[in-house]
Parts: C-alpha cells; structure tokens; sequence
C-alpha cells in the first residue's frame, strides 16, 4: 500500500486589480504560515497588480511553505465582490496558482469565496443609474 505524505495547506489568494495578496495558512486556516503581496515584491506602485508581481510573490510564499513541510495547497480566490467592487479576480490570480504548481507544490481544490450580494446596501449611481 502506498501512502500519501502529502503535508495540506490553505491559500488565500485575493487579486483585485490594484494588488494581489496571498496568505497561506494551515488546513484548518487558524495559523499563518506565510504572508505576501505584490507590493512587497516591486518598486513602482502601478506594478502590484500585475501578473509578475503575483508570480514573485508566489514563489517567495512557496519557498516558506516548502521550508516548514506543506508540499500541498487548497486554494481559495477572492475578488473584492461586495455590492460596488469587481465581481472577477484580478490579473495576478492566474499567475500566482501557476508560480505555486510551478514551485513544485500540489494544487488541490481551486475554490472562488468573492463576497455576493444579498439585499443589503444601495448600488451607486442614482436612480437613474450612472451616466457616460
């Protein structure tokens, strides 16, 4: 019988399209593993959103990982979503997921949690909705 030695970890990646932050925590999400973004990574602001910022800020996360034993990451995407934000992710949640696998980590469940709407609040623009 062959066993699974696969150690999990949880990656909380949220990519708006102003930054991407990824946090990996253990499996059951309570303890920091490690903690980056794409801000970390560049110099100029206008590049922490970009999908090379991402991937350089994966592979420092994945090198953490891989030094404290988590060979195997569920990951969890997250757009700012809310009643006004961007329903979709950013430019670097592809990037960040391919650097992670590239780095040699697992890749297991790839779940999207963006917040949706129900009820609450009042959309922006007015009555008659926003004018161009």
């Amino acid at each position: 019988m062959i066993r699974d030695t696969t150690r999990w970890g949880l990656a909380n990646i949220f990519s708006s399209y102003n930054n991407t932050i990824i946090h990996i925590t253990d499996i059951t999400g309570t303890e920091t593993i490690v903690l980056t973004s794409g801000g970390q990574v560049v110099k100029s602001h206008r590049l922490e959103s970009s999908p090379t910022a991402a991937m350089n800020a994966a592979k420092k996360a994945a090198d953490v990982c891989l030094d404290k034993g988590i060979n195997g990451l569920h990951v969890k995407i997250r757009a700012p979503g809310g009643h006004n934000g961007p329903m979709n992710p950013g430019p670097g949640a592809q990037a960040a997921i391919r650097a992670l696998s590239r780095k040699g980590l697992k890749i297991g469940l790839i779940e999207d949690v963006t917040p949706i709407p129900h009820g609450g609040c009042r959309k922006k623009g007015g009555r008659r909705g926003r004018r161009v």
